[in-house]
């Protein structure tokens, strides 16, 4: 057939006066899917696979044991009324026992990925027990612990056991231990570059680029060469958010580029080494640093061998060389992953066949899914609040920080009419679940289920001074009314409270009712919120200040305890209304009024005006004062100086290592024996 048959031919036909352009011959797509897929298979040398490989494997030894909470098994599973909060409401927690085993196998699996033992095996014990372990409860979830399940299940796909590992010892196939597919390394490199890239775009966010974000951190000891020429505020802005923002926007690219990955290697390490002493993110920086020799030449674990050992590789074919020396001969890849010898390629390039077809498929699917998740949240508004989505797959670090002041939980028995308040802390791991719609429903059907167990075991054992003075019967309701701050702005409600959350119908297509909208016609109070504190805390060391916003037709109940003194209410916007226990009468607040607070008593600020109302309580802190404490932000010039926290850590990662096996010889014994599991308990 003519070759010119599979060219692109254009005819012009005219058809009652426009031109049509008919393309002939053989589809523009098919054929560059097929050069897409011959790249993706193009051989490369597996030597700086195996490298991440190994390193991952060690951290994420370290991770099981720190952040996936493998020390403390006993408090965070072992209590079976605890509150978690699961993405699908049909994933519930094994019993400890079978949580502690199945930490057990996902650590092994870590070590078989590390030491390329059993290689897919090993990462199916890894990532089975993770994913399962990460969907359990979204209150925990965050980017690098969703990143270490997506490094996680790449690998799994990969080939990275096919050099320095157990497998590839054991392997006498020499053609499959000296080479993997490119897309092993394109698929590792496309996903840090999206956690770099998108990371980001996300700080395009103006909260991110007026500085508002991250906040105090420029007085932390590893900024100190920047303050020879700026100040503590201007290193919070000009450092770690302009320049935070440039490099998380530009690393993948000096990265992905040979001449510029110098400069970006230097950066980035800088970048991630700062971030150990910064922040408590458990094994993310290392990871990250790990992760970043996947960017470079192919073959550079071998280079650095061969100069260590002082040896050369020669990787040519010589004309008058036997087989034997060319089949010992380590090929040394150039920059694209091929050999020197053109002609090896030509004997092994691999045929493109359904299957390469559909491995590129799913690898482009892969990629367009985590270029739109973290965008997606117009479709799922169900977990959207005063921010888009979970605090997980959207790359959005650092970008929103949260300050909450209180908390309240209450409880109504509808059959005597009464209320009665509970800890907010009662069977939940941490204060995540406030912020988040979802989570504070799935938390009030939980906080349900258990007072009906209390109350079911107290009719049991006829213990009349438990529970069952305070709750008679099924028919309750939950209301929940959390007071936070976003970004350093005002004080206020997120949720409204009188909303009874069991009888919420949310979707995760729809923006949840019970949230009360961001106070956005106040983010211009945070400059003033600065120059008030400052103000303020010029009175004395003990003074402090609190910034209030509040809705008409709502209103404060408020506690000021005896420890605070010269306690005084000024309204900065809006209209109020005062009252007390002492019952002198309602005041009413215009703006610019003050009036001092009783102590020991509670006082409710009701919203009477049209628009929001905006006040602050000043006071002292008696009990700072008589102990000399300032209360003031952490001085982290004096924090500890050392650079290395995981060596530091060694002998707290030892400690817990042991008591996580602990837990797993003990699930062990009580499986065969039937050994009870000892656990801690928390103390209230």
């Amino acid at each position: 057939m003519n070759d010119t048959h599979y060219k692109k031919i254009l005819r012009l036909e005219h058809r009652n006066g426009p031109i049509i352009l008919v393309e002939l011959g053989q589809s523009m797509f098919p054929r560059v899917y097929d050069k897409f897929t011959q790249w993706m298979y193009k051989e490369t040398d597996p030597s700086s696979l195996a490298v991440v490989r190994f390193l991952f494997g060690v951290l994420m030894m370290v991770d099981i044991v720190e952040e996936r909470g493998g020390s403390d098994l006993d408090i965070r599973w072992g209590e079976p009324r605890d509150c978690h909060f699961p993405l699908f409401t049909q994933l519930q927690p094994l019993p400890l026992t079978y949580m502690s085993l199945l930490y057990g196998i996902m650590w092994l699996g870590a070590l078989g990925i590390a030491t390329g033992c059993k290689f897919r095996i090993s990462c199916l014990m890894f990532c089975v027990p993770y994913w399962y372990i990460f969907l359990l409860d979204k209150s925990y979830w965050n980017n690098h612990s969703y990143l270490y399940g997506l490094i996680g299940t790449i690998l799994l796909c990969s080939s990275a056991h096919n050099y320095w590992s157990i497998d590839s010892y054991f392997n006498s196939d020499a053609k499959t231990k000296d080479s993997v597919p490119y897309w092993n390394y394109f698929l590792l490199k496309f996903q840090l570059f999206v956690l770099y890239f998108l990371a980001g775009l996300k700080k395009t966010d103006m909260e991110w680029l007026e500085g508002y974000s991250m906040r105090n951190l420029g007085v932390h000891w590893v900024f100190a060469p920047f303050k020879v020429l700026l100040t503590g505020e201007q290193i919070d802005y000009i450092i770690v958010h302009w320049f935070g923002f440039l490099l998380d926007l530009t690393a993948g690219f000096l990265l992905v580029y040979g001449k510029t990955r110098p400069l970006g290697m230097l950066m980035c390490s800088t970048f991630h080494l700062m971030n150990t002493r910064l922040f408590s993110i458990g094994m993310f920086p290392y990871v990250c640093l790990a992760a970043m020799p996947i960017f470079c030449e192919f073959d550079w674990p071998k280079r650095c061998m061969n100069k260590i050992c002082r040896t050369k590789i020669d990787n040519t074919n010589n004309a008058g060389g036997n087989g034997n020396n060319a089949t010992n001969t380590v090929p040394t890849t150039a920059n694209d992953g091929s050999s020197n010898d053109p002609n090896r390629h030509r004997r092994r390039r691999r045929t493109v066949g359904f299957r390469e077809k559909l491995v590129s498929g799913l690898i482009l699917t892969y990629c367009g899914l985590q270029g739109f998740l973290p965008y997606s949240h117009f479709i799922t508004k169900g977990y959207n609040n005063w921010t888009n989505g979970l605090y997980g797959y959207s790359w959005d670090m650092m970008i929103h920080s949260w300050d909450t002041v209180l908390v309240v939980v209450r409880v109504v028995d509808n059959l005597t009419g009464k209320e009665h308040f509970l800890d907010p802390t009662a069977w939940v791991q941490n204060n995540r679940w406030t912020k988040h719609a979802d989570m504070t429903m799935q938390y009030a059907h939980c906080l349900r289920n258990n007072l009906l167990l209390e109350l079911d075991d107290a009719k049991l054992l006829g213990d009349s001074k438990s529970i069952s003075q305070y709750i008679t019967s099924d028919n309750i309701s939950i209301y929940v009314d959390v007071w936070c701050s976003l970004n350093g702005r005002l004080q206020q409600r997120m949720y409204d409270p009188n909303y009874d959350l069991l009888q919420a119908e949310w979707s995760v297509f729809e923006q949840a009712e019970w949230l009360l909208p961001l106070l956005s016609e106040y983010n211009d109070y945070r400059p003033t919120i600065s120059g008030i504190q400052e103000h303020v805390y010029s009175w004395s060391n003990y003074t402090d200040v609190l910034f209030i916003a509040d809705f008409p037709g709502l209103y404060l109940e408020n506690y000021i305890s005896q420890d605070l003194a010269n306690v005084s209410l000024t309204i900065l916007e809006g209209e109020v209304i005062y009252e007390d226990e002492l019952k002198l009468g309602n005041v009413r607040l215009k703006k610019g009024v003050r009036k001092f607070v009783p102590t020991g008593i509670f006082h409710k600020v009701h919203t009477v005006s049209a628009t929001p109302s905006c006040y602050i309580y000043t006071y002292l802190n008696k009990t700072r004062e008589r102990l000399k404490e300032e209360d003031r932000p952490l001085d982290w010039g004096k924090a500890a100086r050392s650079p290395f926290p995981l060596l530091e850590d060694r002998t707290h990662l030892a400690e817990g290592t042991g008591r996580m096996f602990g837990f797993i010889v003990n699930a062990i014994l009580n499986v065969l024996y039937d050994v009870p599991m000892v656990r801690r308990t928390k103390l209230t």
